[in-house]
């Protein structure tokens, strides 16, 4: 590597993002990418990309957040590529939807392997790293659900998001002393390919639950498309503000609706809170 190269290297930031081959993730490395930064896009099969392996300031590698040694090995390849990594955006996840009288075991620990422990492996392979440059940043997406419930169905997803929340306040106070920043972006409702991505539990001889998994599902095809209240790019560009200091803020809730949601979570006691939210769906 030449000379100019190297100092470009110096000059730019260095992302690494879970979770690149869809959705937010792809368009949050293609947003960092214009913007200047040195980006590492990761998803479990490179070998099918080819977009963004075009783009010359993006590096793509392989990284499952459910197997550590590939996260080992993206970390060492990204720092090979471009030097160093500033921050990590956790990203990558799915969503089991459904009662759970009807969800599967390996769906229940699918559920958490990819939104809890995944993370945890991103974050955990990183500390090393960090902990010796004394300085990094997590940025760790969230949802609205991880604050408050907004959708039946989601208790699986709920947990997940609950855990991610918890997991992140609790490393505040032994990241803070070393000069490690933490932050969460909490969407709401926006147009997307997650609801491609989401299981929904159901039983050809239980029936009781068909009448709610059918709202449910009507409103999430109604937020995947056009028009929901946050585009994907006011979410990334969410993330690109966190990720360059302009914004500083713990959390960050995207969207109207998140935002409504949380203050009637705020100011209504729970229960009538639950009821007003179930008058949606059940009745």
């Amino acid at each position: 590597m030449n000379n100019f190269a190297n100092n470009k290297i110096e000059m730019n930031k260095t992302i690494l993002i879970t979770g690149t081959s869809t959705g937010l993730g792809r368009l949050a490395a293609k947003h960092f990418a214009e913007k200047g930064w040195n980006v590492i896009a990761t998803m479990r099969s490179p070998e099918k990309e080819d977009e963004l392996n075009s783009i010359a300031n993006i590096k793509v590698l392989k990284l499952d957040i459910t197997e550590p040694q590939t996260i080992q090995q993206a970390i060492m390849d990204g720092i090979d590529t471009f030097g160093k990594i500033d921050v990590v955006v956790n990203n990558a996840g799915i969503g089991m939807y459904g009662a759970l009288e009807l969800t599967a075991d390996e769906d229940i620990d699918r559920q958490y392997a990819v939104n809890v422990r995944g993370p945890i492996n991103v974050i955990k392979s990183f500390l090393p790293y960090f902990r010796e440059q004394r300085g990094g940043k997590f940025i760790n997406v969230s949802s609205v659900m991880g604050r408050s419930t907004a959708l039946p169905l989601g208790s699986l997803y709920n947990m997940s998001k609950f855990a991610l929340e918890g997991l992140t306040e609790g490393l505040y106070f032994e990241l803070k002393p070393l000069n490690i920043e933490l932050h969460l972006v909490e969407p709401g409702g926006f147009e997307s390919n997650f609801g491609n991505n989401i299981t929904f539990s159901k039983s050809e001889t239980i029936r009781d639950y068909d009448l709610i998994t059918s709202n449910v599902g009507a409103v999430l095809n109604a937020v995947n498309k056009p028009g929901a209240t946050a585009s994907p790019l006011s979410i990334v560009k969410t993330v690109y503000n966190l990720a360059s200091g302009k914004n500083n803020s713990f959390r960050t809730v995207v969207g109207k609706d998140a935002k409504s949601v949380l203050m009637l979570r705020k100011i209504l006691p729970i229960k009538i809170f639950l009821n007003l939210l179930s008058k949606r769906f059940i009745n």
